[in-house]
């Protein structure tokens, strides 16, 4: 972004009513970045957004209402109970990543009041990993009296965890088609972002991407020929991810896309397949102190040395918090001080002498992801032609 931008956003953040560290997200970019994944997604696939990426439910209903989408990958029990209190009959919510089988009851016997029409047994699947999940979430059906949605995770090349040969799944499938009164196939889900992040000497993007859908086509398989009473032309064969998004074209075994952090691209995902999209959210807090000279306890004789051997020390600031995962973007040439540390009270920084910084000025930040620092601000800022449009709330633990 150009200085310009900032300074702009500098100004409008200056004559807010209250200065405070703040997340902010620019909707125009968002905007664009929606653009883009419209033109790469597969359009033979479902688009699914990741919710821990956009942990915000007024951000979530954008990008669904722009995405035409009411399906949603959810990771957070927290997260899975405020949405299906807000989703109607038509939504689809696949979990992420196996849920304990007590955070699973638990979320059945802590339902919330909905007037929209949702689902939790219909229009939930829950991802299972083992046999033994498998069981535990047969005993808890039988338990709730209820048939549930059994989405089987495979290890598609991550290692993570899912069933990693045909062998396994079948045993898996086994279990699923033996209590059919109690259990649903809802498909599977295998994800893989170890194909853009493997060195290429180890692997190359091309082989690493054809092994994980060479084997994602054979668990289709698996269903397809050995159990054909689970096969539906309804099933969910989900993955992906922002990394690999554009590499499921035409010829992928998935007909179920998910990304979420390449509409805002944190810091982490400055990846080659993700250089079409533009940053969106930035961490701005204001500068409560200024000094002209950097002066550190203890060394108060050295700090004209300290100035002398670098020129980025010749002045120094204090700001409101800044102990958080992401990059110092604005004014160009601010550092945290390494000796002095990061602080979530007062974090000091450094900048050359010719920085333009004062107190009450705003400094910028990129985070380096979205779903863990997005839930530090409690509210996110929404800007539209570089003004504050808007105040969500983000998604609480």
């Amino acid at each position: 972004m150009t200085d310009a931008y900032f300074q702009q956003l500098n100004q409008v953040l200056k004559n807010y009513h209250r200065a405070v560290p703040c997340l902010l997200i620019d909707l125009d970019i968002l905007d664009k970045n929606i653009k883009t994944l419209q033109s790469n997604l597969n359009p033979n696939a479902a688009f699914r957004i990741v919710v821990k990426s956009l942990p915000c439910i007024d951000l979530l209903d954008y990008v669904m209402q722009k995405m035409a989408t009411k399906k949603l990958m959810v990771f957070h029990q927290p997260f899975l109970s405020s949405l299906v209190a807000r989703l109607d009959q038509d939504a689809d919510i696949l979990l992420g990543k196996p849920m304990p089988i007590k955070t699973a009851l638990y979320f059945y016997e802590n339902l919330p009041e909905t007037s929209s029409g949702f689902n939790s047994y219909k229009q939930v699947q829950w991802l299972v990993d083992t046999e033994q999940r498998i069981r535990e979430y047969i005993d808890l059906a039988k338990k709730l009296g209820q048939c549930l949605r059994l989405n089987v995770e495979i290890d598609v090349g991550l290692h993570r965890g899912g069933f990693k040969d045909k062998e396994a799944l079948k045993a898996g499938l086994k279990l699923i088609s033996q209590h059919k009164d109690h259990v649903s196939l809802s498909g599977l889900m295998g994800y893989d972002p170890h194909v853009v992040k493997l060195p290429r000497f180890i692997r190359s993007q091309k082989k690493a991407l054809q092994l994980a859908n060479d084997f994602y086509e054979n668990c289709k398989e698996v269903i397809r020929k050995k159990f054909p009473d689970l096969w539906t032309n309804e099933l969910t064969f989900n993955g992906a991810g922002s990394p690999t998004l554009n590499l499921h074209k035409n010829d992928s075994p998935l007909n179920d896309l998910s990304a979420g952090s390449c509409l805002v691209k944190p810091r982490a995902f400055d990846i080659p397949t993700l250089s079409d999209y533009e940053p969106a959210a930035y961490i701005a807090t204001p500068v409560l102190k200024h000094f002209k000279n950097t002066n550190l306890p203890a060394l108060e004789k050295m700090k004209g040395l300290l100035n002398l051997i670098s020129s980025v020390n010749r002045q120094s600031f204090f700001i409101y918090g800044g102990f958080w995962q992401a990059d110092y973007c604005y004014p160009k040439g601010v550092k945290q001080n390494s000796i002095f540390g990061a602080s979530t009270n007062q974090t000091m920084l450094n900048a050359p002498k010719t920085t333009p910084l004062y107190v009450d000025d705003f400094v910028f930040l990129r985070p380096h992801q979205s779903e863990f620092v997005f839930l530090q601000f409690g509210k996110i800022l929404a800007l539209r032609n570089g003004k504050i449009e808007d105040r969500w709330q983000v998604l609480k633990n």
